[in-house]
């Protein structure tokens, strides 16, 4: 109503010409935040995958996937619940469950800080639900916390139906090199 109020005041073809100008300079900020988002805040760990190897970690054991997202603060991997991560009863170990959490926040924090050093210090988990033997697991780790020396990430792990299976806190030391 105020907009309508003020073109009421000034000639119609001047209110035309500012709305178009509002609009172009929107589609303008939104397109330069896209290409800033695309270029700069992605999480991309595609560097890290490269800087890691192929070789045999636990990662590659335990047929870890990480994924690159849009989000500067995201992470996310998936793991196969199979004969390699299931304990006796034929569900997911919750050292399998702590491993995928702890390998995701250091990927995570690798990507973040490429030139530092980054190792686990703390490790945190809730297991609340069992996943079985042929699912998916997803986890997602977002950063609660950048400090200088210390990335503190929450991961949710979900199985195959988005159901959650755990909530894991870790911190991680980061050292410059």
């Amino acid at each position: 109503q105020i907009h309508n109020h003020h073109c009421a005041a000034i000639h119609r073809d001047d209110c035309k010409f500012f709305d178009a100008e509002v609009r172009y300079c929107t589609y303008i900020f939104l397109n330069i935040r896209k290409i800033f988002v695309n270029l700069h805040l992605i999480m991309n760990v595609e560097n890290t995958k490269e800087r890691l190897g192929d070789g045999m970690r636990l990662d590659t054991t335990l047929g870890m996937e990480f994924i690159s997202t849009p989000e500067d603060d995201i992470c996310v991997g998936r793991m196969p619940v199979d004969e390699r991560h299931i304990q006796p009863m034929g569900f997911l170990s919750g050292g399998a469950t702590l491993a995928l959490a702890e390998t995701m926040a250091g990927v995570a924090s690798m990507t973040l800080c490429p030139d530092a050093m980054c190792v686990g210090i703390s490790v945190s988990a809730n297991h609340l639900h069992a996943a079985r033997k042929g699912d998916m697991v997803t986890a997602k780790a977002q950063l609660i916390h950048r400090g200088g020396q210390t990335h503190v990430w929450r991961i949710d792990i979900t199985n195959t139906t988005g159901k959650l299976i755990s909530t894991v806190t870790v911190t991680n030391f980061i050292k410059q090199r």
